[in-house]
């Protein structure tokens, strides 16, 4: 599930210059494109978000521009997630060398928005998100190289970074977020230069279980404590936040209750830097 909140910034098109939908959905594939208008748009909502996920063997002109024209018509915003290829468990690690060929995939492309929304990667705070290891100062290589490559072929891309597991610990296989944000800043303290939004995996932990009004690093509040630490570390940029991960687990709540929490998170859980219009 998607939310956006928060903070006007001076880039592409700022998202919340005018009245928008703030509500958005993840969905697997570009089959699920009806329902998920019919549940973002619902309640007199219009021009919703859709998170997708893209594979580098699914660049495919045909297939997404047929995509994007139906979100238009289902007035669907999409936002892009950038991801290499699986093998086995594992997500294969992204090469640099495959940065100029997604360029030239996504510029083919007749987008929804004057903003095209793409995020670079997922949780590489996770070695099998990342190759099967975790390398903050690579991430940071990938994601700097990739934004400062799609702003050269267009001004017109919004570019988040992955969303992090911020509930991960220090153990084998993954890496406490704030860790990894640490070392990719000592490795280049200029690394989120050419990002225009925050991607947030805002979860309501312990097991996707937790209290709908907790607050911090591991719960729905998440995005409120790494925008806190990404400053710490020097960041200026108010950036908007969009919440592309987040929602209670149905294994032990009932989806009645889920469907209350997930109306009380977004009225109630406040950003810091601004309060949802």
């Amino acid at each position: 599930m998607l939310l956006s909140f928060n903070t006007p910034v001076l880039a592409i098109t700022d998202p919340l210059s005018v009245p928008n939908n703030k509500y958005g959905i993840h969905i697997f594939n570009e089959h699920d494109l009806e329902n998920a208008s019919k549940l973002v748009n619902s309640t007199n909502g219009d021009w919703g978000y859709v998170t997708i996920v893209i594979t580098e063997s699914e660049r495919d002109h045909d297939r997404w521009q047929k995509a994007f024209d139906q979100m238009r018509r289902l007035h669907l915003i999409p936002i892009i997630r950038i991801a290499s290829k699986p093998n086995g468990n594992v997500w294969e690690k992204p090469k640099i060398e495959e940065i100029n060929n997604w360029i030239a995939f996504l510029n083919s492309l007749n987008w929804v928005t004057q903003n095209r929304y793409v995020i670079i990667a997922n949780e590489p705070n996770h070695a099998n998100e990342w190759g099967g290891e975790i390398n903050p100062s690579e991430y940071g290589v990938y994601l700097k190289t990739f934004a400062k490559s799609l702003k050269e072929a267009s001004s017109d891309f919004f570019i988040l970074p992955a969303g992090f597991d911020a509930s991960a610990s220090n153990v084998v296989g993954t890496m406490e977020m704030s860790r990894f944000l640490r070392q990719m800043f000592q490795a280049d303290p200029s690394v989120f230069e050419n990002i225009d939004g925050w991607s947030s995996h805002s979860y309501p932990n312990p097991a996707f279980s937790g209290l709908e009004g907790a607050k911090g690093k591991g719960t729905v509040d998440s995005f409120n404590w790494e925008v806190t630490t990404i400053k710490s570390y020097g960041v200026t940029k108010d950036l908007p936040i969009f919440i592309t991960e987040t929602g209670w687990s149905n294994k032990s709540i009932s989806e009645a209750e889920i469907g209350k929490k997930l109306a009380y998170a977004p009225l109630n859980i406040r950003s810091l830097l601004k309060t949802l219009k």
